[in-house]
Formats: structure tokens, C-alpha cells, sequence
């Protein structure tokens, strides 16, 4: 049997007593069927930290966004355009912000994210450079980057891609969603992304004004002059502007297609969370289609050009490992005095993961398993060390490490469930709880994130920049939001950091009393097992006084399908994406749930619409 986490069954969350299970449907809000729970469970730490968690995370980013932002939600800063800082960072600052909210934080949370993006979409709207071509009307057109690279274009979506979570029905929101996804289907006239003949995004550089089809400069990735010394200290290292245009000025091979260009897939698929319109499922599945093509005629490893002819390779030199964030892109870098390898193929797993979700179907994981076995066979041994390659040049595979190359073999894993993909993995504390190992996990990832709000917190008190000497990436060290932990436990899911994805998780909570995503005040969640077509979870009510009703969700967009639920010897059949557990005061259960994956479309719709 396929599983991931061993199948561990056994109770491991705290002792139960007078157990008391009703089943039936008593909802008469049309919530879906109802489990009724009083048993009595002595509140587990785990759930007393979880609550308390979200609690100070809340706290913290009311004081953060007092301290970095107007009442206009414009970031107090040193408006720039670049890779080293930009219109990105301005509103990455408030990155896990959507989750903590969608987890059940504060509505202030969801008050605050939402200013701070309306504001940046105006501010960088009206700042302009001098110098860089492209922006000198404005950073944003159409609310959205003039034309960037999508390591940068997905950093600055990390809000606004998960939005959906928690405000599915807010206008601007929605027609927004469709507004960008048309950017790349063609619907804009002024950004021709994409060539639907040889099913590429023409450029590195693509945006709301289309495609930069030339070659790129260190000028357009470092932005317009300004003074570095004694006012500003760059995340990269450099200490003046002619170190930040050396920086860039290899970053030159920007025409044709990259493996990055597939985050934009990310816009359909909230697209078609949001309308259902063919239209956006057709494309993003065309777009990865054609690299999973590419990448299978290419030996399973993902070429990093793919010119304007639709040929791997013809604008770098005729070489599938060529282009910026190649295979083969080893560049100076100034800060460090060193060469550095930067390569960003991996970020094309996010079309895949995509493509997956929407259609359950291994073809999408296949090639990216079979590209991490392919790198690993070009091993070699020096020393009596077992070394691995990370990059690929003219004289083949180099930067070898000891470490495997795994790049993407936790998503496959995460996503197929399959004992071979899991295998893949390098040591997972996560995998390993699941799996039976360190029963103590849960409260040490807990009280670590709990550490790390204070950290955080320490920090932005301490922080003596002013608005004139602060890039817009600098308050990003002391953003506190730390629900890596809460995504895990109670949601089981693949936390999606920077790369402006979607969210992947197992299981979703939202109160339908109080009509918003998340847990209800008190309850909280552990999920401890989960294989390819069951999980386990335990809820509680940490309220001793009050009762609670919670909707259990399969999947963050309602794409799995529940068949039944089990606690002890009862079980009761749901078959449906959801379904209602009444928790009286105090009261907790395990419950085991019978799934299956990737069974429905994706919707960002709440249980109640």
C-alpha cells in the first residue's frame, strides 16, 4: 500500500474519557452533515499552543503594520525597481499573513493585508524611473508588473494569490484574478505574453506590458542609480550601485522561455477556482503540457531556454542548459567576491504541482521523479565521499556536493503519496512524526514558531531605520507571521513560502457561525496520520464553557472528496468536500477520514456557497 506516514493508527494526542458520539444532521445553516462530540479531552498542550500562537501572531503584525506602513497601506520606504529591491518586497513584507487569517487570526489581519495591497498597487503605480525604459510610466500598469522575471513577479503575489482563502467574494478580487490570468492567455492586446503556436511565454521578462524581446541589461534588473553608502545596506551584499549593476550584468540571455515562466500558471488556477471557465483549466494545462514534453525529449532533465522558435536552447547559444537561471548560469557575485551558481529550473514544479491538482493524473510528476534520478546518476566519488551535481555547462555536470539532488522530491512525494517518491526525501522531521517517529514534534514546532514571533518582534522594536534610509525588503527580517507549524499540524499542507503558490493541504476549517474562513475561537487541530486515501485528525474545544461548530473541509480548495468518517466504531458517510463536527465545551475526538484525492474541481467558494 501506497502511504505516507507509515500508517500509524494509534492515538497519540492526549487521553479521552466519557466518549459520546452523535451523528446526524442537524445543521440548519445547509452546512453539511453533523457530527455531534462530547467527549470530555483534558485540553492537549498542542492545542493550547496552537490557539495561543495564533493569538501573538495576530498581535504582532497589528504592530508591525503600525510601524512599516501608512494609513493608505503604502510601505514607508524607498520606493525602487530591481531585483536586489522592488515593487515585490513592498508587499511580500506581509507574506503568511493570508494563511494566518485563513487559519482563523484576526480579522484585522485580513483588514491590514488588505490595505497594505491596495496601497502598494497605487504606490508602485505612481513611482516611476528615470533610467530603467520599461517603468518610466509607472512600476505597475493594470495593477500588475510592467515585465519581470517571475521569481520576482510570484514574490510579489504571495498575498494576493492566496487572498481567495479568505475573501473569495470581493469584487476588485475577483476581477483581478481574471484580469492577470488574461495577461497570459492573450486577452490584453498590450501583453502578447504568450506565442499559443509554440506554447512558450516569449520572454524571462513579461508582465502587464508584455514581453522584453531583447536582450536584458544590468540596468533593467538593478534598477535606476541611487546612493548605497552610509543610507542603505542591499539584501545582496553590495555596498555600492556599481556593484549592484555588476551583480546584474550577466543577466543577459532573458529571451525565449524559462522553466520560472510556469508560476504563472498559479493565475489560471485561481481563475478557474474562481469562474469554472474552461478556458483557464485549457490553458494551464496546454502550457505544462508542452514543457513536460520538453522535458521528456530532453532526457527527463527541464531545459532552461526555449528561444522563439519554439527550439530548446536557440536563444542561448543552441544549449538546453543556457539562459539566466539556467543549468549553466554561474555568475560573479560582487557581494561575496565569489562565483555563484544560480540556478532556478526547480521553479517549474509549481505548473506541474498545478497540472496535478487539477487532474490527479502521475503523467505531471513523472518527468520531475525521473529528472531527480537522472542527476543523481552523473555521481562521482572523491575522497571516499559520494558526491552529487547541482548544475550543467560545457563541459557537462558540475558543483558537486554531498547532499542528493532533490529538488521538487518533497512535493512529488506530498502530492502522489507514493512509498518510492517519499524515499526521495531527505530527512523530514514532519515525515517522520507522521511516520511514528518523535511523538514530542508537535509541541516543539509549536513552541518554536511561538519563539520565533517574539524574535521577530525583538527585532522590529529594535529597528532604527528611518522611511528615506529603508528598502522595501528591509522590514521583511522582522515580519513575525509563523504559521509554518499551523500549516503542517493542522492542515497538513506544503507551506508555499515565497513562490506565490497555491495552497496544497489535506484538510480546511471554517466557522459557520461566525461565516469566515478558519478555526472558530478555541478549537484547534492535529493532523497525525495521512496515506493516499486516509488521514487522521484530532479536533478539540479548548473552551471549557461554550460549544463550537467547525466545518471540516477536504483540501484547501474543496478538491478532495470525503466518503466517510470514522471515530472508534462508529462511522458515518458524508461523500461530499465537508462536513460539520459540534464540539460541546471542552470536548475533543480523533477522527479518521476516508478520502478521495483530487476527486473534485478546485473552487475557491466557502462550504456555504
Amino acid at each position: 500500500m501506497a502511504v505516507f506516514g507509515g500508517g500509524w493508527r494509534h492515538l497519540k494526542t492526549g487521553l479521552l474519557v466519557c466518549l459520546t458520539l452523535s451523528f446526524g444532521t442537524m445543521s440548519t445553516l445547509g452546512d453539511g452533515p453533523t457530527i455531534v462530540v462530547e467527549s470530555h479531552l483534558s485540553p492537549p498542550t498542542w492545542a493550547l499552543l496552537e490557539r495561543e500562537l495564533i493569538r501573538q501572531n495576530a498581535e504582532a503584525c497589528r504592530e508591525f503594520f503600525e510601524k512599516y506602513f501608512d494609513d493608505r497601506g503604502w510601505l514607508l520606504c524607498v520606493e525602487r525597481w530591481g531585483g536586489d529591491d522592488g515593487p515585490d518586497d513592498a508587499i511580500e513584507n506581509c507574506l503568511d499573513w493570508p494563511i494566518l487569517h485563513a487559519l482563523g487570526g484576526s480579522d484585522d489581519v485580513l483588514r491590514m493585508y488588505k490595505r497594505v495591497w491596495e496601497g502598494h498597487l497605487r504606490q508602485y503605480t505612481l513611482a516611476k524611473t528615470v533610467d530603467v525604459p520599461f517603468a518610466r510610466d509607472g512600476m505597475y500598469f493594470k495593477e500588475f508588473p510592467v515585465m519581470m522575471d517571475w521569481l520576482h513577479n510570484a514574490e510579489g503575489l504571495v498575498v494576493f494569490n492566496l487572498q481567495g482563502l479568505s475573501d473569495p467574494n470581493d469584487s476588485p478580487f475577483a476581477n483581478r484574478v481574471q484580469r492577470y490570468a488574461g495577461f497570459y492567455l492573450n486577452e490584453d492586446p498590450g501583453a502578447p505574453n504568450y506565442d499559443a503556436e509554440h506554447k512558450i511565454i516569449r520572454s524571462m521578462f513579461n508582465g502587464s506590458r508584455g514581453p522584453l524581446l531583447r536582450k536584458a541589461t544590468g540596468l533593467d534588473w538593478a534598477g535606476d542609480p541611487i546612493q548605497i553608502e552610509n543610507r542603505f545596506r542591499p539584501g545582496h551584499g553590495e555596498s555600492t550601485y556599481a556593484q549592484m549593476l555588476e551583480h546584474f550584468k550577466d543577466y543577459n540571455d532573458t529571451v525565449g522561455d524559462h522553466p520560472q515562466n510556469l508560476k504563472a500558471t498559479t493565475l489560471a488556477w485561481n481563475a478557474y477556482a474562481l469562474t469554472h471557465d474552461e478556458k483557464y483549466r485549457r490553458w494551464l494545462l496546454e502550457y505544462v503540457d508542452a514543457w513536460r514534453d520538453r522535458m521528456i525529449a530532453n532526457g527527463h532533465i527541464i531545459p532552461t531556454n526555449i528561444g522563439l522558435d519554439g527550439k530548446v536552447g536557440s536563444a542561448a547559444g543552441d544549449h538546453w542548459w543556457g539562459g539566466v537561471y539556467g543549468w549553466g548560469f554561474t555568475v560573479y557575485d560582487p557581494g561575496s567576491k565569489k562565483m555563484a551558481s544560480r540556478n532556478q529550473h526547480e521553479a517549474g514544479i509549481q505548473g506541474f504541482m498545478n497540472a496535478f491538482a487539477l487532474t490527479g493524473d502521475d503523467r505531471y510528476l513523472d518527468p520531475w521523479r525521473k529528472q531527480i534520478d537522472a542527476v543523481n546518476a552523473n555521481q562521482k566519488v572523491e575522497g571516499g565521499m559520494v558526491l552529487y551535481p547541482r548544475m550543467y555547462g560545457e563541459k557537462g555536470w558540475y558543483d558537486y556536493t554531498p547532499a542528493k539532488y532533490s529538488a521538487g522530491a518533497l512535493e512529488i512525494a506530498y502530492l502522489s503519496m507514493k512509498s518510492d517518491d517519499l524515499a526521495r526525501v531527505a530527512e523530514n522531521a514532519w515525515i517522520g512524526y507522521l511516520g511514528g517517529k518523535n511523538p514530542g514534534f508537535p509541541e516543539q514546532v509549536l513552541r518554536d514558531d511561538l519563539a520565533r514571533v517574539g524574535k521577530q518582534v525583538r527585532g522590529m522594536r529594535s529597528d532604527k531605520s528611518t522611511p528615506d534610509t529603508r528598502l522595501a525588503d528591509d522590514p521583511m527580517a522582522f515580519n513575525p507571521a509563523s504559521v509554518a507549524s499551523l500549516i503542517q499540524l493542522a492542515l497538513g499542507g506544503l507551506h508555499p513560502g515565497r513562490s506565490g503558490s497555491a495552497l496544497f493541504c489535506r484538510l480546511r476549517y471554517f466557522d459557520p457561525v461566525g461565516r469566515r474562513a478558519g478555526f472558530p475561537e478555541g478549537v484547534a487541530a492535529l493532523i497525525d496520520d495521512m496515506t493516499n486515501d486516509q488521514m487522521s485528525v484530532t479536533l478539540v474545544n479548548v473552551n471549557q464553557l461554550e460549544s463550537r461548530r467547525v466545518i471540516v473541509q477536504a483540501g484547501g480548495y474543496a478538491e478532495h472528496q470525503i466518503r466517510t468518517v470514522h471515530v472508534g466504531d462508529k462511522s458515518v458517510s458524508i461523500d461530499g468536500s465537508h462536513f460539520v463536527v459540534e464540539l460541546a465545551p471542552g470536548a475533543g475526538t480523533r477522527l479518521t477520514l476516508s478520502i478521495k484525492r483530487y476527486a473534485n474541481q478546485p473552487t475557491i467558494a466557502f462550504p456555504w456557497n
